[in-house]
């Protein structure tokens, strides 16, 4: 069956707050009504309920300090959270996009909701809480919602501080990523082996590897996931560019393509947020939408892939 969702429809949200999606837009019940709409889903480890459609920060934040290049992303930013988004994800391997977040964050009104998501990317046990630290003072935080170890560099070590943290509160959830098809047979042992709150990985719908193994097993462990490169670095909007969007998307509330990739990805039953990557105010509001109506069932997840794979 078709997932709905209470409250407002995705086209009355986006018609009652406007292009910006600003969340001061709304009168309080309807704010209410919204927060309800907004598809969430469980982190197995905890049961604690997150928006599907989360915030990548690679490329897109990795700009200068200066009033002109920040300034946009402000916008971006509030729009995200006025739209239910909640996870943030960065990295220290982002050039400046980690304090640039920081700065994003202590900018915006609003960002009730907020689960801050970074990652370890060194070698040593020491360097590697040297850098975690640097992490929470640029995200300007106290304590990381998910630290994880960035392409599983050094995991061994730093595993074993995560646990730690997590023992003192220094974290809630510790995780594991990677972006590479050549580390999936080091993750899936890991995973096996190791009690993980997260795995975050390359998905999409033209990517589908992680289907055969890492997603099942995820389940299976009750591993949440982030779901990253969604529409895999734009080449999914080049192969359909100057294609219609299929009459049927709307069966499930889908109104672009950038919603209909999204919404192939967090409909994965295994698949618990996305985190696509944007520095462009329209591109947020559009990403935010295919968190919100009703999500593709299997048969019409089958349906996508064929319509995309004949184009």
């Amino acid at each position: 069956m078709n997932q709905k969702t209470t409250g407002l429809s995705r086209r009355q949200f986006l018609r009652s707050t406007g292009a910006v999606a600003l969340m001061s837009a709304l009168a309080p019940a309807d704010i209410a009504a919204l927060e309800s709409a907004v598809i969430k889903k469980a982190i197995p480890a905890s049961g604690e309920k997150l928006s599907v459609i989360g915030l990548g920060t690679s490329r897109t934040f990795d700009v200068d300090s200066s009033q002109a290049a920040q300034s946009p992303l402000v916008e971006v930013m509030q729009a995200f959270f006025a739209n239910g988004g909640q996870l943030i994800d960065s990295s220290p391997m982002y050039g400046s996009a980690e304090a640039v977040t920081g700065e994003l964050l202590r900018a915006v009104k609003d960002k009730s909701g907020l689960f801050t998501a970074t990652k370890v990317w060194t070698y040593g046990k020491q360097e590697g809480i040297q850098q975690m630290r640097q992490s929470m003072r640029r995200l300007g935080v106290d304590r990381i919602d998910l630290m994880q170890i960035h392409n599983l560099r050094d995991w061994e070590t730093h595993i074993e501080t995560l646990r730690e943290w997590k023992t003192q509160g220094k974290i809630r959830y510790l995780g594991i990523t990677t972006s590479h098809g050549r580390f999936h047979a080091e993750l899936e042992k890991i995973m096996q082996q190791q009690p993980l709150d997260f795995v975050q990985l390359s998905y999409n719908i033209l990517d589908r590897t992680v289907e055969r193994r890492l997603l099942p097993l995820a389940q299976e462990r009750g591993i949440a996931t982030l779901i990253n490169r969604p529409y895999q670095r734009g080449s999914l909007f080049r192969k359909v560019r100057g294609k219609s969007l299929p009459a049927w998307a709307a069966d499930f509330d889908c109104a672009s393509w950038g919603q209909f990739f999204l919404k192939f990805i967090v409909s994965h039953p295994a698949a618990t947020c996305a985190i696509p990557a944007t520095s462009k105010l329209k591109h947020m509001v559009d990403n935010m939408a295919a968190g919100f109506g009703r999500l593709p069932d299997a048969s019409t997840r089958q349906r996508m892939i064929d319509y995309v794979e004949s184009l």
